[in-house]
């Protein structure tokens, strides 16, 4: 009697030791397995083209282009992927726009391990895994008053946020999203109106109260922020 196919996964994550450690756990099943690994978003859309995983394990904060742009660049190339998110961030918003951006769920870093197992099972089968907790959060944001300032931002000016935090440049930036200069600059523009900042002092602040200058977004030692 032949084996029931396995769930392949594709788990990306920048620190190859958070690597291991979730291989092992997931591959500690009969039913899951992990056939590629990558440790930025480009590798992750790169890996997706060629090995086709079932479900995608995706860290939010990975070098270059982020987690979630990644997740929308690999959902454009193919609307039915199933991409799962992992980080250490447990703020809603992240949360909010890892959903807006199409994955199927979101999980942190300080979840018992049989939560990874479960959701990723739950985004094999096509459902949606989000923590009760992470609900209720969710819907306190949509009720009047509850919304996050970071929700003002557009998500090409989430994703130029989390950059500009991390210490990128404006040029580097560009390079980064493969965009002008001149669009960059007038995206940090944008953000800064709808923050309601003028410095990058203050953005940085905006970015340290709502958790994501928490030790796991890179290149913070990568420049200073025009």
């Amino acid at each position: 009697m032949a084996e029931p196919s396995r769930t392949t996964v594709l788990l990306v994550d920048d620190h190859a030791v958070v690597r291991e450690g979730y291989r092992r756990l997931l591959e500690r099943t009969q039913d899951l397995q992990v056939i590629a690994e990558a440790s930025t978003g480009e590798e992750a859309y790169r890996l997706f083209s060629e090995c086709r995983p079932r479900v995608v394990v995706m860290d939010i904060s990975l070098p270059g282009i982020g987690g979630i742009e990644a997740a929308r660049r690999i959902l454009a190339r193919e609307p039915e992927a199933r991409v799962l998110m992992f980080s250490m961030h447990e703020d809603v918003v992240f949360s909010s726009r890892a959903l807006q951006a199409g994955a199927r769920g979101y999980v942190t870093k300080s979840s018992a391990p049989e939560v990874l197992v479960d959701a990723v099972r739950l985004v094999a089968e096509g459902k949606l895994y989000i923590s009760h907790k992470m609900a209720q959060e969710l819907a306190v944001q949509m009720m009047p008053g509850g919304q996050h300032p970071l929700n003002a931002l557009s998500a090409r000016e989430f994703e130029v946020f989390r950059l500009l935090v991390a210490g990128h440049a404006v040029a580097e930036i560009a390079k980064i999203l493969s965009l002008s200069y001149k669009t960059v600059a007038n995206y940090q523009s944008s953000i800064r109106q709808k923050l309601d900042v003028a410095t990058a002092a203050q953005v940085v602040r905006m970015a340290l109260s709502h958790g994501f200058l928490t030790g796991d977004i890179p290149g913070s030692e990568s420049g200073q922020t025009q």
